[in-house]
């Protein structure tokens, strides 16, 4: 299997781990009456499956996308080519007056 791939599946692992605990502790701590509102339905198993799901394609993201952005290589070396002292020097641009009939049309 290739290396990515892997390196896929094991980060949305992690992912879906870090979003059952999450879950978990929401529930633990009670958060808002969460576990009371579970307990107390038929459809809690569902809610919590779904919650759990939902949680878990979040941080299972941004666990893949930490996992590639730390991929990238260190630029420790200096960037770019040899510095160029830069000469500014005055450009003369005409500036054409407008005739008096121009000016007054545009007001």
């Amino acid at each position: 299997m290739p290396e990515l791939i892997k390196l896929y599946i094991r980060n949305v692992a992690i992912g879906f781990g870090i979003a059952a605990c999450f879950v978990a502790g929401l529930l633990w701590f009670d958060v808002m009456g969460l576990w009371a509102l579970v307990s107390g339905s038929s459809s809690g198993l569902l809610a919590v499956f779904m919650l759990w799901f939902m949680n878990g394609i979040v941080f299972a993201g941004v666990q893949f996308a930490w996992a590639v952005m730390a991929l990238a290589e260190d630029d420790s070396g200096p960037r770019g080519g040899t510095p160029v002292a830069h000469q500014f020097e005055p450009v003369r641009v005409p500036a054409e007056s407008r005739s008096r009939q121009a000016r007054q049309i545009r007001r």
